[in-house]
């Protein structure tokens, strides 16, 4: 640091302060020179040692100057880079959605990609409703919008029906690993009583897969009666094998232990407070009118009971013996006839409707590791608990199996699941990225063969590309 040399007059002898240039130590308030005069006595230097401050100001300037533009320059290459990374993967969603409306594959489609807490690509492809009852195009198609309610089919079961036994466990009012029976009394003896409420999370309970419940039932206390009553299909917790009899379980459960209907608990305890208002069961009720329709009646779940070939044998039930099916286009009513035939729109395993904006929010708790704002919404516990992968490669409810097609090579700690009308969530959370994809695929009815359109390499490629790009 330059200084100008000074002089200070002792005992008639002239004593130069030295050197020109010093290393000054501490901060500029405490700047001490040293001189000795011929006694040798140090002498603080009476004059204030001048710096040259225009020339030291000009040269922090310059190197001020050259740091800001450098790190100006470096943002905006970053910015640049990410915007183009973005385009690139918005554009190959953009072709593949739309490869899958102008081939007639799917009727429409929404979708949400989210990067940290920045929105990637958030987008409405094709139509809520192409088609009308006897599946036939409509002249005037209904445009898809973000705005549309979904019917989350299967969602349900992990946006409410898990997530409700998360704050259950985090308020200490029950354990995964509690015998079911502790609730239910009729699975307190036999080959029932090992079931406990972790089996039935991880489809490991041995409940038989699929039973049409309304052509012996009612109602829900009726239901969950025909349930008790039914013989378990596979031996308890020694393999995997997917059942909405133990979703619509769960659903008595806490409704027991919280002493209120399943869906007065979900939107006290869920919904509101993480401002899910667009988030429902029975959504006609609640005045809702903008659907993205689904099936047209009830054509495979028809099928199911009737074509044994589907591997559906029920001794005790004739086809024909039940005929209230659904013959007109689906719009507000839950698909899943156990939910809407039997349980009134409230169920477990199905009836939940949902947007993908709304959805985005309760990824996005999870995806903080249960926490909301400053606010701690389900503890890290809990969170962690649910979502590690057990002896069959799966989490608590949520679907943790990489080599599952719609999060195949996900890295791990990937999570998501699946819904039967075409709605899907996959979340990675070690890139901070999730992917909600809501497609209506029921609506263009039944292809060739009996079955809907299987929307898992659509719900593929585009993991794949988030994947490519983020990874």
């Amino acid at each position: 640091m330059l200084i100008a040399n000074s002089s200070y007059q002792s005992s008639g002898r002239e004593a130069k302060v030295f050197p020109s240039f010093l290393h000054i130590r501490g901060d500029l308030k405490n700047i001490w020179a040293y001189r000795c005069d011929a006694s040798g006595i140090k002498l603080f230097c009476k004059n204030i040692i001048i710096f040259h401050c225009t020339t030291l100001i000009i040269m922090m300037k310059k190197r001020i100057s050259t740091v800001l533009l450098l790190s100006i320059f470096f943002t905006l290459v970053l910015h640049a880079q990410e915007k183009i990374q973005q385009q690139k993967l918005t554009s190959t969603v953009d072709s593949i959605l739309r490869s899958g409306v102008d081939s007639g594959l799917i009727p429409g489609a929404v979708i949400e990609i989210k990067k940290d807490k920045k929105i990637i690509c958030r987008k409405a492809f094709g139509y809520a409703e192409r088609n009308d009852d006897g599946n036939k195009p409509l002249t005037h198609p209904v445009p898809m919008t973000t705005k549309h309610l979904f019917d989350l089919a299967s969602l349900t079961k992990v946006v409410g029906t898990s997530t409700s036994i998360m704050l259950l466990v985090d308020r200490g009012l029950i354990t995964v690993d509690d015998p079911v029976g502790k609730y239910v009394p009729a699975f307190n003896a036999g080959d029932k009583k090992g079931i406990t409420i972790r089996h039935l999370l991880t489809h490991t309970a041995g409940l038989i897969t699929w039973y049409p419940l309304y052509y012996r039932a009612n109602n829900k206390q009726e239901v969950y009666k025909l349930i008790d009553e039914l013989p378990l299909a596979y031996p308890v917790g020694k393999s995997r094998h997917y059942s909405d009899l133990g979703f619509i379980l769960l659903g008595e459960i806490i409704e027991k232990v919280s002493g209120m209907p399943l869906d007065q608990f979900q939107q006290k305890n869920i919904f509101i407070p993480l401002g899910m208002r667009r988030t429902t069961y029975n959504p006609l009720a609640r005045g809702f009118k903008k659907f993205a329709a689904t099936s047209h009646g009830n054509p495979y779940e028809t099928r199911m009971v009737h074509d044994t070939s589907l591997g559906f044998v029920f001794k005790e039930i004739y086809p024909n013996q039940w005929n209230g099916w659904r013959t007109y286009t689906l719009r507000g009513e839950v698909n899943d006839g156990n939910a809407w035939y039997a349980l009134e729109g409230v169920s477990g395993h199905a009836g939940l409707f949902s947007t993908v904006d709304d959805l985005q929010k309760f990824v996005d708790m999870l995806m903080n590791r249960g926490k909301v704002g400053r606010k701690q919404f389900i503890s890290e516990k809990t969170i962690q608990l649910f979502l590690t992968q057990d002896d069959f490669k799966n989490g608590l409810g949520w679907v943790m199996d990489t080599g599952d097609s719609f999060i195949k090579s996900g890295p791990a700690g990937t999570f998501g699941h699946t819904g039967f009308t075409g709605t899907s969530i996959a979340v990675m959370p070690s890139l901070k990225v999730s992917v909600i994809l809501l497609i209506n695929r029921q609506n263009t009815g039944l292809v060739p063969g009996g079955f809907y359109y299987n929307p898992n390499l659509i719900r593929r490629q585009i993991f794949e590309a988030v994947l490519a790009d983020y990874k």
